[in-house]
């Protein structure tokens, strides 16, 4: 609507407000006419009060679930990795970790098309040997600490950085033999 009709609607309906204040009593009044025609009026206003706080209610509920729920995931997470174990351990494991990151980099760094089939088939094994590794943090969950499950992680994380480094020293390997033929190539 544009202003001039805003404006002329206020201007016809100007005689038609009410501008009278109700009188002291006339709550008073309102509520005993309530109150004589039953309890269903007063269930009403009843309902009207519990109204303002139920969106309040609802959002303080999904808050308390959402509590809930994050404390049923922290507390059924019960496996451990090696850096649970010891502080020798812990060092241990952010070795690996670190180790396997970088190794990683430079694999994903790989660009030739001829690297890519090998890292692509790289990335596979180190998925089966995570997943191995998320078994064997369960199992020394289980197992309380017991030397073989913590040899066998330890042997999973040597596993992984030797996989990464053959891929790597293989995709050297191709690297070589690309440029190697190339040249004899060019010298014929």
């Amino acid at each position: 609507m544009s202003k001039d009709k805003i404006d002329q609607l206020f201007n016809r309906l100007k005689n038609d407000y009410d501008f009278e204040a109700p009188s002291l009593q006339h709550e008073q009044r309102f509520l005993a006419k309530l109150h004589n025609q039953g309890k269903e009026n007063i269930i009403v206003i009843s309902k009207s009060k519990r109204g303002l706080w139920k969106p309040f209610i609802g959002i303080a509920a999904s808050f308390a679930l959402l509590f809930s729920i994050f404390i049923g995931i922290q507390q059924t997470d019960d496996s451990r990795d090696l850096a649970s174990v010891s502080p020798k351990m812990s060092e241990t494991q952010d070795f690996f970790t670190t180790t396997i990151g970088a190794e990683l980099t430079k694999l994903q760094n790989e660009t030739s098309p001829e690297a890519q089939s090998l890292v692509q088939d790289a990335m596979r094994q180190i998925k089966i040997l995570e997943y191995n590794y998320e078994s064997l943090k369960q199992d020394l969950s289980v197992s309380g600490d017991d030397d073989r499950v913590i040899y066998a992680m330890i042997s999973n994380f040597q596993s992984r950085i030797d996989l990464l480094q053959n891929v790597l020293q293989q995709i050297e390997n191709v690297k070589q033999l690309k440029n190697t033929n190339y040249e004899n190539s060019t010298t014929i």
